[in-house]
């Protein structure tokens, strides 16, 4: 049960929206931008770095959410994503993809700088700034939702079949939207 009252019946972040729209105008927009704005990094990319980091911080409506979201932009789709979430040293990634998520997983363990070998692993494998930065903000960010879903307790979705119907809309017209 939610902590605070929430006068609609949608699970997770989506609520939370609903009830503030002051304040899910700014996170919708920091998502877009994060997960749909110019990066060297795919948008299932970026969407699976999200849901690894929410799987990490055990953050079930997130990390669902970002994994159908992920799924429906990779090549491979869930099986990918699944395999990723239970262990990206043996998921058949890219070895950048790879070393951005040990990045990530750097970023969600504690609030210091992230190893000096993990940013030169991720450059041999051919990571530039631009790379880099998008996965340390993409994984500080979803810390933030991270809390935020789970600091309210918020409810999970009787279906899981709403991720995916979510997944449709998000990969269509971005965060925000109610088309």
């Amino acid at each position: 049960m939610p902590h605070i009252e929430i006068t609609n019946d949608l699970p997770g972040i989506s609520g939370l929206m609903v009830q503030r729209p002051d304040t899910a105008g700014p996170l919708n927009a920091v998502a877009n931008t994060l997960l749909r704005g110019d990066s060297p990094l795919s948008r299932g990319e970026r969407e699976l770095i999200a849901a690894y980091v929410s799987e990490l911080n055990r953050t079930r409506f997130c990390a669902d959410s970002h994994s159908a979201f992920a799924a429906a932009q990779l090549e491979g789709g869930m099986q990918l994503v699944d395999q990723v979430l239970a262990d990206p040293q043996s998921a058949p990634i890219s070895p950048l993809l790879r070393a951005l998520l040990r990045i990530a997983a750097e970023v969600q363990a504690a609030a210091q700088p992230v190893s000096d070998e993990a940013v030169a692993a991720a450059r041999k494998e051919g990571a530039g700034d631009a790379e880099i930065h998008d996965t340390v903000l993409i994984a500080a960010a979803f810390c933030m939702f991270n809390r935020y879903v789970n600091g309210l307790a918020t409810d999970l979705p009787a279906d899981t079949s709403h991720y995916t119907a979510v997944a449709d809309r998000i990969v269509a017209h971005g965060y925000g939207s109610s088309r």
